[in-house]
């Protein structure tokens, strides 16, 4: 009796699934048309390019914003305090991804305000054409990027690509000035994480000498130097020496 009761359930669904295949025949889904710039209005085709372009800067938004702005800089130098402190994932990445993040804004909010006084607002209001929009924004961020750049690094590329030395920021090709700056970045970075290192390996130093001076040899000396290093960080307010270098590294 059990196997009927199972051919009956199974000749049940499937009469259910033969109903439902010929309902849905007799009603067939609506076709769906998607057009893009098929607008003859010219305000629509005007978003429609908008929306597009914004999804381009989106997309390389990251390249963006680790070489050509000072991201670069900040970060490797928090690496280093953190590594320098010994302290491993403290402070996690994410604080100091998210500290970098805004110190980056403010430096760069001179540079962004004029971008966006010259260039977006301009074109947002139809003062000013795509391609001129374009040329004054990376005009603006030339000029910061040509400062902090040295021309030794920016003097490699311009032979490499075998170009005419520019008269000006504005003659200068982004495809040489980006990675001369992105290397000069981490030269300055590298530096300055060499300068905040010094006085934790003095410490490291101290007491592995101490340690050892006392036969204390299988005692790890991280266990010991790791107080000391925090405890000095906190009395000279390290937080607020390295922001501040950061700072001042971009005001000369």
């Amino acid at each position: 009796m059990k196997w009927k009761a199972a051919a009956l359930t199974v000749v049940s669904l499937l009469a259910i699934m033969f109903i439902n295949t010929h309902a849905y025949a007799a009603d067939p889904i609506p076709g769906i048309n998607i057009d893009i710039g098929s607008s003859s209005n010219v305000g629509g085709a005007s978003n429609t390019i908008n929306i597009i372009l914004l999804i381009t800067i989106l997309s390389i938004a990251p390249a963006i914003l680790v070489l050509m702005t000072s991201f670069t800089r900040i970060i490797i130098v928090l690496g280093f305090v953190r590594t320098s402190l010994g302290t491993q994932q403290m402070p996690p990445n994410q604080v100091l991804i998210g500290l970098a993040l805004f110190l980056t804004f403010f430096i760069m909010a001179p540079t962004l305000g004029d971008l966006n006084q010259t260039a977006l607002q301009p074109y947002l209001k139809g003062e000013i054409t795509q391609s001129a929009a374009l040329e004054k924004a990376s005009t603006s961020i030339k000029g910061f990027m040509f400062e902090h750049t040295r021309q030794k690094d920016l003097k490699l590329f311009l032979d490499y690509s075998k170009a005419q030395p520019p008269s000006g920021v504005a003659d200068t090709p982004l495809t040489a000035l980006v990675p001369a700056y992105a290397i000069s970045e981490l030269k300055t970075a590298f530096q300055m994480g060499f300068m905040i290192f010094i006085p934790f390996l003095v410490i490291d130093m101290v007491v592995a000498s101490t340690l050892m001076a006392m036969g204390m040899m299988m005692l790890p000396p991280v266990m010991i130097s790791l107080p000391f290093k925090i405890l000095l960080f906190i009395l000279v307010d390290g937080w607020y020496l390295v922001v501040r270098s950061l700072l001042l590294s971009y005001n000369t």
